[in-house]
């Protein structure tokens, strides 16, 4: 079931766009399933249980069966970035995410952000006209900032909810966002190399991490125009395209293979008995999940990424402008 009515907002889009019917759809929830092997987020894990010590750990004690929260922050910068390259690869600028005045570790960083692609947080918003700052009908910034939000109490328009995680599956509740993982605390201890030290530990290192992930993070757009559910499937797909990548990973450890990431936007076509079914490892995809694939392969997922390409042209005059045959005229 949805969680509100929603209707597309498309009306500034000069061109019309064969999109689903809301009521077959389950926007405005976008369903990001997660695959990952190790995850160490730099934000920390919060858990709902004390950690047994290594003198006493048993694998069926209580207490090892962990569950708790991952943070969104660290998922969220992950998503925008992954949006930020996506509008970059178009041939438009991004939003910056940080102020002009931040006191950055390295001098002129932000200066040379601009140079590869960003423009600076906030210079996108049209300030000639305050009194349709928050008009649906008028574009008062570029789709990043627009998504994202920025300045004061404009939240943007994607809600990014923490991942709750269990190493019991049946706790785990797809529909709702959360996810199977295991969860430990590693602690590593760096030794001296030097032979007259005789290999004594120099510091010792805690972390927290997350073993064989599965699930999904659940996102939830404000307002559902199009080109923000065209952005949030291209940049996805980017994402698990470059998972590879160092600087498309997720978290921290990524030099020891944490972060890598596989993920796909579910079928916004499925129901929730079809969600559900994808994380069912007894069961293969039905007929009727194979056909929804088909159609929104051939039918609805160009027409979303279409006006996300109409919405960055609006933005830079020297892009092409998807018009009604689809070749910019």
């Amino acid at each position: 079931m949805k969680e509100t009515e929603q209707t597309y907002i498309d009306s500034h889009l000069d061109f019309g766009l064969d999109l689903p019917p809301i009521e077959d759809i389950h926007l405005p929830n976008i369903y990001v399933a997660l695959e990952i092997d190790l995850l160490a987020p730099g934000d920390g894990i919060v858990t709902d249980r004390h950690h047994a010590s290594a003198e006493r750990y048993e694998a069926d004690d209580p207490m090892n069966q962990i569950e708790g929260q991952i943070s969104p922050f660290t998922l969220s910068g992950w998503l925008r970035h992954g949006c930020e390259e996506v509008v970059k690869l178009a041939g438009a600028s991004a939003c910056h995410p940080g102020e002009p005045n931040a006191d950055y570790m390295r001098a002129e960083t932000y200066e040379r952000d601009l140079e590869n692609g960003y423009h600076e947080k906030g210079t996108c918003i049209d300030a000639h006209d305050p009194d349709h700052a928050h008009d649906h009908e008028n574009l008062t910034g570029c789709v990043i900032y627009d998504l994202f939000g920025g300045f004061g109490a404009d939240p943007g328009k994607l809600l990014r909810r923490p991942i709750t995680f269990s190493p019991i599956r049946r706790h785990v509740d797809i529909l709702d966002g959360e996810a199977e993982a295991h969860y430990r605390q590693v602690s590593t201890h760096v030794r001296s190399r030097n032979d007259a030290d005789g290999g004594q530990p120099l510091r010792q290192t805690d972390q927290d991490v997350l073993g064989n992930l599965e699930g999904t993070w659940k996102l939830t757009l404000r307002e559902l125009k199009p080109e923000f559910v065209g952005l949030l499937l291209e940049a996805v797909a980017f994402l698990d395209t470059h998972s590879d990548d160092f600087a498309f990973q997720i978290g921290g450890a990524r030099n020891f293979g944490a972060g890598i990431a596989d993920a796909q936007v579910i079928n916004p076509l499925y129901t929730d008995q079809e969600i559900k079914r994808v994380f069912d490892r007894s069961k293969d995809a039905t007929a009727a999940m194979q056909d929804k694939d088909e159609t929104w392969r051939r039918e609805y997922r160009d027409e979303f990424v279409r006006a996300l390409q109409a919405r960055t042209a609006m933005r830079d005059g020297d892009l092409p402008h998807p018009g009604l045959d689809g070749d910019g005229t």
